[in-house]
């Protein structure tokens, strides 16, 4: 998440959770009902709920959220959804998660504002959702609406997990006319951020083009940032490149990746 979403963790680890007790004021919250009781302002609900969810009282965050997502905070909408997503505290869910993350997705947020990072996400969420669909629901996989999600997440936040499936979607000619040359823009958006999938397969398609070192040395440093859940398709890219490339290629784009590797490390 961005730093608007860090500042709010911050600010509610400092806030709410100064002391164990706010977790179960009162005030807030009616533990013989279970409800919120309703008389404090949607954002101190919205600081209990993330209170109790970080105390393991996942029951009282899933109201807390409720009540401050239906009086206008974002923020809580965007955490019920993740907790649906997720079968966080509550069963899973995705067409549950996908009508709160919609909820986000309509709202008129501007690009910088605090509230940035969840309609960012929740447009992502959205696209994925409408790129494989959802079974025993109204959402059946439609490339075309993941494609109009993903480029709203990518064109106008910025996203990169949106930029680096918008490029994969230009490769493939997914719901879009397939156009290297698009995907190779949009891939290195995502690079730039530090998508490893997406310097992996823009590391893949300079190799592919010729420029065997460079595409070499990116695919290398790739699979050294990568997430465990990307390691195995980005080293297998990796490795079948490797034994395409002469043996001083392969030396000189181990010392190229280190170097990549080092400089963004700074």
């Amino acid at each position: 998440m961005r730093n608007s979403v860090l500042f709010f963790v911050v600010a509610c680890a400092g806030v709410g959770l100064a002391g164990g007790a706010f977790a179960f004021d009162e005030k807030i919250f009616d533990d013989k009902s279970g409800t919120v009781n309703g008389q404090s302002s949607p954002w101190e609900v919205f600081q209990f709920g993330f209170s109790a969810y970080k105390s393991g009282h996942k029951d009282q965050a899933v109201e807390a959220y409720r009540y401050a997502a239906e009086n206008g905070q974002l923020g809580a909408t965007w955490k019920l959804a993740r907790m649906y997503a997720e079968g966080d505290g509550v069963a899973r869910n995705d067409y549950e998660a996908f009508k709160f993350f919609r909820e986000i997705a309509d709202q008129d947020v501007e690009p910088g504002s605090p509230e940035e990072s969840y309609v960012s996400d929740a447009l992502f969420a959205l696209g994925t959702y409408w790129k494989n669909g959802i079974p025993n629901s109204p959402v059946t996989a439609d490339p075309a609406a993941a494609q109009e999600y993903y480029m709203r997440a990518a064109a106008t936040y910025r996203n990169p997990k949106a930029q680096f499936e918008i490029g994969n979607m230009f490769l493939r000619g997914e719901g879009v006319k397939a156009s290297v040359r698009q995907a190779g823009r949009w891939f290195q958006l995502a690079a730039e951020k530090g998508h490893a999938g997406a310097q992996a397969t823009l590391g893949n398609l300079l190799f592919q083009s010729g420029k065997v070192v460079r595409g070499l040395a990116m695919m290398t440093a790739a699979l050294e940032r990568a997430a465990p859940v990307d390691q195995p398709w980005i080293r297998g890219m990796q490795e079948e490149a490797f034994a395409l490339a002469g043996e001083a290629d392969r030396r000189t784009a181990i010392a190229l990746a280190q170097d990549i590797l080092n400089d963004n490390s700074h």
